[in-house]
């Protein structure tokens, strides 16, 4: 077994190990959010607009998109389709049209009909001193001398400086195992920012990337250990308010499961999941 993780659950951990236990061990699923589900959704159509010739690509064509993408995706996952039915503020005609107004707004940030990505949703991994890396990366580009540009879509709006960095830490994790498959730092890590129409911009150099692969291999490290002694602990923070297991969470008067068999070997070598999509999207 080659232990693994990706710049999900490495931000789970961070933010608190008891949430890693509970996504990686546990395999705890939060029910479906409209917030996340909508990400999924735009997610997908920007991905499939790309399959058009470029001057296809019109803001008319990709909420064209909207609808067959969403009927695909509760193909896929019924309870999609439960959670509009549930949600008294949620109708299939208000979900179309919050989709295509994220949609439309990325036609004020970025011209497709000037993009060939070299590719969409590409799954990235990489071996660094034993551990592997590995996620999803939304689009990249490559210009004409090589140079890459790793693109990230956020359908929230962009965050305040003390959550920026976690944004960040997903765009160099990406940058660094990219540098570690093809021996070239990215250009540039851009993040496209829906909700309120701003992009961020971020060139990385050899020492960011060293740095970020130190703090994962600390936060592996940290993962191990409590693999061996089993001691997830809670970390409380503001973050706790949005968390999907506070119920479950002994720092808010909960009880966790109990581990469940293998535990350790599942906390070293967690299952590929929907990277692509962070469930703050």
């Amino acid at each position: 077994m080659t232990p693994a993780l990706s710049p999900s659950r490495a931000a789970d951990f961070k933010q608190c190990p008891l949430l890693y236990r509970f996504r990686t061990i546990d395999k705890l699923e939060a029910p479906p959010s409209p917030a996340a589900a909508r990400g999924t959704l735009v997610h997908a159509v920007l991905e499939h607009l790309f399959d058009l010739p470029a001057e296809q690509r019109t803001p008319e064509a990709a909420l064209a998109l909207v609808e067959p993408r969403w009927q695909a995706l509760v193909e896929e996952r019924p309870e999609l389709a439960t959670m509009i039915d549930d949600d008294d503020q949620l109708t299939e005609q208000g979900w179309y049209a919050a989709a295509g107004a994220l949609v439309e707004q990325w036609f004020t940030l970025e011209d497709p009909t000037r993009l060939e990505p070299a590719a969409r949703e590409l799954y990235v991994e990489a071996e660094v001193e034993g551990l592997t890396l590995r996620g999803y990366v939304d689009r990249l580009d490559v210009a004409p001398d090589g140079a890459m540009r790793v693109v990230d879509y956020k359908t929230g709006r962009s965050p305040s400086e003390l959550f920026e960095a976690k944004a960040l830490f997903q765009m160099k994790f990406y940058a660094l195992v990219l540098w570690r498959i093809h021996g070239t730092i990215p250009a540039l890590l851009q993040l496209v920012y829906l909700g309120n129409g701003e992009v961020v911009r971020y060139s990385p150099d050899e020492r960011d990337l060293r740095a970020v692969e130190r703090n994962v291999r600390a936060i592996w490290d940290a993962v191990a250990n409590a693999a061996r002694t089993g001691d997830w602990r809670p970390r409380t923070s503001k973050l706790c308010d949005w968390c999907d297991f506070k119920d479950l969470c002994p720092a808010w008067g909960g009880t966790p499961p109990p581990l469940p068999e293998g535990a350790g070997l599942l906390a070293l070598d967690p299952a590929r999941s929907g990277e692509a999509v962070p469930a703050d999207d």
